[in-house]
């Protein structure tokens, strides 16, 4: 009603300030005739009219109106579409499955339409009729594209494998597509990982990302420095507007204040820069860890002496440190109901099994046992004495020891308080699966962790706010419950449980966290 109140007003607006318009493709009548706007129709979602208009962008009630001109959609059989563009990692495997998935699971049929190298379609019908419900349409190409096409207007939803940028941000707002770092206008969708390759048989297995960052900017040169053989190094990665390509740029090398080398060999797509590390026995690239294919992988290590290997559950809990979230940024604007249904599903279980299915890493919570902890416990033990209190270990053994850890982890943004990107989509999920009852019958704990720098007590002081800070953002997201009627508590352990090693800004970042123990 608010909205209707809302369209009626926009068009009494526009009356008592008409002026003759030139020809174009719409015209909105109020039923009586007494109420006009004309305008070019940006969008339809099967209830709301979105037209630019001498005035602006408006949005209006479909409700209280009729549409003449030669753009107004066919009422009686309307067919939602959406456009889509950006990352071809998302594009080409990723969202076709969960399309598949959305549509097997609504008893739709679906036909992928190929248009031509970056375009193809797809048609969801009603299976018992074969009636056309809705055109998905994709342009695949990379990250920066997508978000060129979203300012354009050419897209409804941008594919990222990377966080926006600021300017990217200022001109979406100043297009009147909204904040897209604001609530509920990014999500994401599936988790990847940034893993260092070789070639099998390279008889270096393990690499700091400091060096790695190193040998990326051209300082590391020769496999001698990284304990192999005495031969030339050849560096290979994504272009440079893929977002694989800028996060690298992001979270490997802005870090250590580097830059990308100039003479780095490029590859447009994926499998091309995995085929030509795989094929040269002194090559390394930079993949996701979706897209490894027979290359090896190798074990991100510090001077401590901690390793770090990308696996499905370090990548959920973000104790890898090169986590490569994959994005869906969506705009303030109304979606066709379809499209919004099929937002819905990319979060439910069944997207999970999708995903997974798929070759991506799925966010559903996964539960760790204190015996699963192996390699961080050791961790601990072997800096008793040195940075690490005995007593402290033993009460985090003892607190913890019957509960299980969630794969759900949040971690801060570099030198900052706020929640990284796939930290702010955690809170998200924990809060609806609080909302649905999963936990009501369990004891929850946040238990906050701090990196070495500074004071044991400092640390420990930190690590407790940050465990409150985030049990906060978990209420205010659950709307729908008091999490105060629920057993949820904080605790803090400080620097007592290190992830990886506190001489470099990857490390500590990992080490900076918070988790979630249930019992």
């Amino acid at each position: 009603m608010m909205v209707q109140h809302a369209a009626r007003f926009a068009a009494f607006f526009l009356f008592m300030f008409a002026a003759p318009l030139a020809a174009q493709d719409v015209t909105l009548t109020s039923p009586d005739g007494t109420v006009e706007v004309s305008g070019t129709l940006l969008g339809f979602d099967g209830d709301f009219y979105r037209l630019q208009t001498i005035y602006g962008e408006l949005t209006i009630d479909g409700t209280g109106v009729n549409c003449t001109g030669p753009a107004c959609p066919d009422l009686q059989n309307y067919v939602a579409k959406l456009s889509i563009s950006g990352s071809a990692t998302i594009g080409e495997v990723l969202m076709p499955a969960l399309i598949e998935g959305f549509a097997l699971r609504r008893g739709y049929s679906v036909e992928r339409v190929r248009v031509d190298a970056t375009h193809f379609t797809y048609m969801l019908r009603n299976r018992a009729d074969q009636t056309l419900l809705g055109e998905f349409a994709f342009r695949i190409t990379n990250t920066d594209t997508g978000f060129a096409d979203l300012l354009a207007d050419d897209a409804d939803i941008v594919m990222a494998l990377r966080e926006i940028r600021l300017t990217e941000n200022r001109r979406a707002s100043e297009s009147a597509l909204g904040d897209l770092t604001g609530p509920n206008r990014s999500r994401v969708l599936a988790l990847d990982a940034m893993v260092p390759i070789t070639a099998p048989g390279n008889p270096v297995d393990s690499i700091s990302p400091a060096q790695l960052a190193r040998v990326f900017a051209g300082r590391v040169t020769n496999w001698t420095q990284l304990g192999g053989p005495d031969a030339p190094i050849s560096v290979h990665l994504r272009d440079s507007k893929s977002g694989l390509s800028q996060a690298v740029q992001d979270r490997l090398m802005a870090p250590a204040g580097l830059v990308l080398d100039n003479t780095i060999v490029r590859h447009t797509t994926n499998k091309a820069l995995t085929e030509a590390v795989t094929n040269d026995p002194f090559a390394i690239g930079i993949s996701s860890y979706s897209e490894t294919a027979n290359a090896d992988v190798l074990v991100l290590t510090g001077t401590c002496g901690f390793s770090l290997r990308a696996g499905r559950v370090t990548i959920k809990t973000e104790d890898y440190p090169l986590t490569a979230p994959m994005f869906l940024y969506i705009p303030a604007r109304r979606l066709p109901k379809l499209a919004r249904e099929f937002l819905t599903f990319t979060r439910s279980p069944s997207a999970q099994i999708v995903i997974r299915r798929a070759g991506f890493v799925d966010q559903a919570p996964e539960e760790l046992s204190i015996n699963q902890q192996g390699d961080r416990f050791a961790n601990a033990i072997s800096l008793i004495g040195t940075e690490i209190n005995l007593s402290e270990v033993k009460r985090l053994v003892k607190v913890l020891s019957p509960m299980k850890r969630l794969s759900t982890s949040f971690r801060f943004r570099a030198g900052s308080s706020a929640l990284d990107a796939q930290s702010l989509s955690n809170v998200q999920q924990l809060a609806r699966a609080i909302e649905t009852g999963e936990y009501d019958e369990r004891s929850i704990k946040f238990v906050g962790f701090s990196d070495g720098q500074g004071p044991a007590n400092g640390n420990q002081r930190i690590s407790m706010q940050r465990a409150r800070a985030v049990l906060a953002a978990v209420k205010q997201a659950a709307e729908t419950v008091s999490l105060d009627d629920l057993d949820i508590s904080v605790d803090a352990f400080g620097e007592t449980l290190p992830m990886a090693c506190d001489d470099s800004a990857w490390g500590r970042q990992v080490n900076r966290r918070v988790e979630v123990w249930v019992h």
